[in-house]
C-alpha cells in the first residue's frame, strides 16, 4: 500500500492549520499560505471549494489516494447515509484508531506502527494501515514497542482527548471501539464539509 512522503509541513500551511498534530507547526513562523504571495488568493469557484474540502478530508486521514477515498465512497453509498459511512468507515481504520487511542503522537506515526507489526488486535498482529476496526475489538501495542520513546511522547500527550466512542486502558496499554462513531462525534483538526465531499463524488465518480 503506498505511503505518503511528501513535504507534510507545506500541506499544513496550505489549510491554515497544524492538521498532523506535529510539534513543530510551521505555522507559527508563517501564518499565511505558501507561495510569493500567500496572503492574496483569488476566490475559489465552487468546484475549487468542494476540491478543497476532499484535499482536506485526505489529509486528515494521513493522505490517503484518491482511489482509497473512491471506494470508501463506493461502500458508503450501500446502505444507510452516506456522509456518516463515509466518515465512520475513515475514522475506524487501524492507523486511526491507533493515533486516537494517543498510541502514537501522529498519524503518520500511527501507519507506520501498524506496518511494522507492532499493533495488535484481539492479540494478534495486523499489519494493514486499512483494516477496519469493529465494535468490541480490542486494540494493543507490543509490550517492547510501548517502550519506544515516540509512543511515551504520545501517551504523555495531554492536547489530545479520547473520543466517546473508544475506550482505552493505560494500565494494559490497551483500547477498544465501543460504538460506531457517528459523524457529530468526530473532531477534525479544521472544519471538514462531509456532505459537500460526497456531493462532490457523487458527480465525478
Amino acid at each position: 500500500m503506498s505511503r505518503y512522503r511528501g513535504p507534510k509541513n507545506r500541506i499544513a500551511r496550505r489549510f491554515g492549520a497544524n492538521i498532523f498534530g506535529r510539534l513543530r507547526n510551521p505555522l507559527i513562523h508563517k501564518p499565511n499560505p505558501p507561495g510569493v504571495h500567500g496572503a492574496r488568493r483569488r476566490k475559489k469557484s465552487d468546484y475549487g471549494l468542494q476540491l478543497l474540502e476532499k484535499q482536506k478530508l485526505k489529509a486528515v486521514y494521513g493522505m490517503i489516494t484518491e482511489k482509497q477515498l473512491v471506494n470508501y465512497y463506493s461502500k458508503a453509498t450501500r446502505k444507510g447515509h452516506v456522509a456518516d459511512n463515509l466518515a465512520a468507515s475513515l475514522e475506524c481504520r487501524l492507523d486511526n484508531v491507533v493515533y486516537r487511542l494517543k498510541l502514537a503522537p501522529t498519524i503518520f506515526s500511527a501507519q507506520q506502527l501498524v506496518s511494522h507489526g507492532h499493533i495488535l488486535v484481539d492479540g494478534k498482529k495486523v499489519d494493514r494501515r486499512s483494516f477496519q476496526v469493529k465494535v468490541g475489538m480490542k486494540i494493543s501495542i507490543k509490550e517492547k514497542t510501548s517502550k519506544m520513546p515516540v509512543v511515551q511522547q504520545a501517551l504523555s500527550n495531554s492536547s489530545l482527548s479520547l473520543p466517546e466512542y473508544l475506550n482505552f486502558d493505560s494500565k494494559k496499554l490497551e483500547g477498544e471501539l465501543l460504538k460506531v462513531p457517528e459523524l457529530d462525534q468526530i473532531s477534525f483538526p479544521l472544519p471538514v464539509n462531509i456532505q459537500v465531499i460526497c456531493d462532490f463524488l457523487a458527480h465525478t465518480t
